[in-house]
């Protein structure tokens, strides 16, 4: 059953809603893959059990949190993209997953800038982060296509991970980047879009 307190954000493709009980088989089958090696993983059953309560739980604590991503036809789940800081967590960040056979579709590009500017324009942040492993280089490419910049100076989490700074809500506010952005998703949205080259969430 859906939290009443998470609201929902809709985009022309996405439906992002509060995580629920039917989607934690996805969650599991990628945070126990290969593909959660730079978040910690792969995890054992009982620790991926611990991290997804622990999405739900950080929507009561913080009062924002991780969204799980739906597409809006067909309501299948694709991934997630949202808020997180934790206990010990420096600042707020901006995350996300895409499931692996999602992947590659724009979907996180999608959802994170729609999330962001929930974060900025409803919440009020005055800026995010986002701390990723260096050898994660798709999280890169997307970080930098919305606009973050590596930030030398910051605090991480660990010291094994580098922080990216999003771009302040003035800066990205009636800006080329911002333009930018939504003519990419625009593509993406096409269904005659075919992208070429390296796979992009």
């Amino acid at each position: 059953m859906p939290h009443k307190s998470i609201p929902v954000i809709e985009t022309k493709r996405l439906v992002l809603r509060g995580p629920e009980a039917d989607d934690y088989p996805n969650f599991k089958s990628t945070f126990t893959s290969y593909r959660a090696r730079f978040m910690g993983g792969p995890l054992n059953p009982y620790e991926t059990w611990m991290l997804y309560a622990a999405e739900i739980g950080h929507w009561q604590i913080r009062g924002y949190g991780m969204w799980m991503i739906h597409d809006k036809r067909s309501d299948k789940p694709l991934g997630m993209a949202g808020g997180w800081k934790p206990a010990q967590w420096p600042e707020a960040e901006i995350a996300w997953i895409i499931w692996p056979e999602t992947a590659g579709r724009g979907y996180a590009l999608e959802a994170t800038h729609a999330a962001r500017r929930y974060f900025y324009d409803t919440l009020g942040w005055a800026g995010a982060v986002s701390y990723l492993d260096p050898k994660n280089l798709d999280s890169i490419r997307l970080a930098e296509r919305l606009g973050a910049k590596k930030d030398p100076e910051a605090a991480t989490v660990d010291g094994n991970d580098i922080c990216y700074r999003h771009p302040a809500p003035a800066a990205l506010r009636n800006s080329q980047l911002a333009d930018g952005i939504a003519l990419e998703i625009a593509h993406y949205s096409d269904p005659k879009y075919q992208p070429e080259g390296y796979a992009l969430d």
